[in-house]
């Protein structure tokens, strides 16, 4: 799920990372690329003293003579990033909605504090961005070749002589894989990862882990479907590539899974169905993505989505296909399937 994979299939399924929502809808998240305010948040820590050194998972070893002051990321990236007390200068992908709100994927940033280089798929300000004298840009990556996410395949080559990259992995792993990772980032940066409040977040994780592991034993009958709307379509997400529902899986979850065959037009990632096949899956428990460029289920209004089992029982809820890469944001992603899982009723 990458711009390099556009060649190999169409943008509408290269952006269903996990979470199932073709590119052309997903990536249409309205709403103005550039913010009024190009100042960080005053929240960082002190920097550490002496070079930087990071190895990426490209195998990119990063190396600067101090600490990185000017960091741009990707809106989740830096969300992650602020939760670990690291702010940062820029930002690109979804940050704020059409109404000037605070996109999904920016968590608790504030996002009047950043410079917003792009807002949407291929936005992205390359003279904004050499303004801000960046000193390493950082993003996550859904492929295997290193494709930096959201970073424009015409404009990355010119990106790229500005600064150096960082790439975080967030493809065909288990959830935990890149929340180490992220934590080895914060910390390289200047995060103080012994902090209460990160401790506390990571065990809270844990033991929300722990109780969707128990909950997932106790109701290993109960199906669990991962879909994502647009207008015309519904996506069915297979659980092979993402790193939330791998994980979830891993721990005993019971998922809907599309033959391969099926995901094929999907990159591998989903299969597409018409709002007419939408019942095509038995599921007793559905999670809906919750980017701000899908319909949300609240505003289906498709006879047959209401007709589900699932739907006519209220036993949908929301799902983060590009998760917060912070204990602290996490958690309730664990908890709220844990919840549901408790409280769920044989419908299919």
């Amino acid at each position: 799920m990458s711009n390099a994979r556009t060649a190999n299939f169409s943008r509408r399924g290269l952006l269903a990372t996990g979470g199932a929502l073709g590119l052309g809808a997903f990536l249409a998240a309205c709403g103005d690329s550039d913010s009024k305010d190009s100042g960080s948040d005053s929240t960082a820590p002190a920097k550490a003293s002496g070079p930087w050194t990071f190895k990426d998972d490209r195998g990119t070893t990063v190396k600067l003579d101090k600490s990185p002051a000017n960091i741009v990321a990707f809106t989740g990236v830096a969300a992650a990033l602020h939760d670990y007390g690291i702010s940062v200068k820029g930002v690109f992908g979804p940050t704020k909605t059409a109404d000037g709100k605070a996109d999904v994927q920016a968590g608790d940033m504030d996002i009047s504090k950043v410079t917003v280089l792009g807002n949407a798929w291929d936005q992205f300000n390359v003279e904004k961005y050499a303004a801000l004298a960046p000193d390493v840009l950082i993003s996550t990556m859904f492929d295997d070749a290193g494709t930096l996410w959201y970073v424009p395949e015409t404009s990355k080559d010119k990106i790229a002589q500005l600064a150096p990259s960082v790439g975080i992995s967030v493809y065909d792993r288990l959830l935990t894989q890149p929340l180490e990772r992220m934590w080895a980032l914060a910390e390289s940066l200047g995060g103080d990862m012994t902090a209460a409040k990160v401790t506390d977040a990571k065990k809270a994780f844990e033991a929300a882990a722990t109780r969707l592991r128990a909950a997932a034993k106790a109701k290993p009958d109960i199906k669990v479907m991962a879909g994502s709307a647009s207008a015309e379509l519904f996506y069915v997400s297979g659980t092979n590539l993402s790193i939330d529902l791998e994980y979830f899986k891993s721990l005993g979850v019971n998922f809907v899974e599309p033959p391969e065959s099926a995901k094929k037009q999907g990159g591998g990632w989903f299969e597409s169905l018409s709002w007419e096949n939408v019942d095509k899956y038995k599921a007793d428990i559905i999670m809906m993505d919750d980017r701000s460029s899908t319909i949300q289920p609240a505003d289906i209004t498709e006879a047959t989505w209401k007709k589900l089992p699932a739907v006519k029982a209220g036993q949908v809820i929301a799902r983060s296909p590009e998760p917060i890469l912070s204990y602290d944001k996490c958690t309730p992603l664990l908890t709220t399937l844990a919840e549901a899982l408790e409280n769920a009723k044989k419908v299919s």
